[in-house]
């Protein structure tokens, strides 16, 4: 079942279960062993820091990424990821050539409040982001009216899809959540404009 969100300058749709169970717990069991995950240094507030979760980017060879002042060169597709990048751009009216995978570890593993506005993801870009694991809250806030706001708890399956204006008007964050003892893997594919 499809759940658009009311949203003002925002396209932003939830699909519950869109992988069906088995079928997450199999993605996820060979994410977990198969990826080489990575702890990426990010820069905030000025200094150099370990990125609070364990990511791994993939993609075509052209689709290289800057984020928080570090470059990120692909790893090749595995063919599990390709599968799924096909059955995404069959039912998402997007194309996609790279995905960014975040291991949450547990609830103190987390993303800060950001918007996906890179220059390199254009003006209006569709971000398709899969859930796998534990179910974790993901809050929208309005960048000018913060009392413009959205939650929503991504569970094991879950597709998210943000499209159009969304990232130039919207922030959004997947905030700790200290009782979750579970552990997270979340998909976040996108079309990166090659440079």
């Amino acid at each position: 079942m499809l759940f658009p969100h009311d949203l003002p300058d925002a396209d932003v749709r939830h699909l519950p279960g869109w992988l069906p169970a088995a079928d997450a717990d199999a993605l996820q069991r060979v994410l977990a062993q198969a990826i080489p995950w990575e702890t990426h240094r990010i820069r905030m507030f000025g200094n150099w820091v370990d990125s609070p979760r364990l990511s791994c980017w993939i993609g075509d060879p052209q689709a290289r990424y800057r984020y928080s002042g570090a470059e990120f060169i692909p790893h090749p597709w595995p063919p599990l990821l390709q599968g799924l990048r096909i059955r995404l751009q069959e039912q998402s009216v997007g194309r996609f050539n790279s995905v960014l995978l975040n291991r949450y570890r547990g609830g103190t593993d987390y993303m800060g409040w950001h918007s996906d506005d890179e220059p390199e993801l254009g003006p209006a870009p569709l971000i398709a982001s899969l859930s796998l694991g534990a179910a974790r809250r993901f809050l929208l806030c309005r960048r000018d009216d913060t009392t413009r706001k959205a939650e929503f708890l991504l569970g094991h399956g879950d597709l998210l899809l943000m499209g159009g204006a969304t990232q130039r008007h919207y922030q959004h964050a997947l905030p700790k959540m200290a009782r979750v003892q579970g552990e997270r893997i979340n998909l976040t594919f996108r079309w990166i404009h090659p440079r």
